[in-house]
């Protein structure tokens, strides 16, 4: 299995959670998570503008700095089916379901490793973004 860096992972939690919050988005569909540079696939009807993307960061950053708690805790399957979007879950499914919140911003379905606080991640930074197809890529860093 390949080592995933946990503040990238934890900063991917924070953008899904901020398209969901300004765009009307789903999660991501894909995700490519690497320490120097990540990037999230989104199903998407356009290409977002420079003032998009820019409020899309300062969203991001604003929660950063807020030093939110990153927290584990486990729910059974049957209530986690109410709650969560399972769709991308690995087949087999176990009596409980890990669910990682960052503070009361964010809480999913999640087996990566994770950073214990948002402070950790410094400041988030999107240096691309692009539309194909239905396909809205964003590619971002941690400064």
């Amino acid at each position: 299995m390949k080592e995933i860096y946990p503040p990238m992972h934890t900063a991917e939690h924070l953008l899904n959670q901020t398209m969901i919050r300004l765009f009307g988005t789903k999660r991501c569909f894909s995700a490519h998570i690497e320490k120097k540079k990540s990037k999230c696939d989104y199903h998407f009807d356009r290409v977002l503008s420079p003032e998009e993307i820019k409020l899309l960061e300062d969203k991001v950053n604003e929660v950063i700095v807020q030093n939110l708690p990153v927290k584990k805790k486990f729910i059974n399957y049957e209530i986690a089916t109410k709650q969560f979007d399972l769709t991308r879950l690995p087949e087999g499914k176990s009596e409980d379901l890990r669910i990682i919140e960052i503070g009361d911003y964010d809480s999913v379905p999640c087996i990566g490793p994770h950073v214990k606080s948002t402070k950790e991640l410094g400041q988030f930074k999107i240096f691309s973004s692009d539309f194909n197809d239905g396909v809205l890529r964003i590619r971002y860093k941690l400064a």
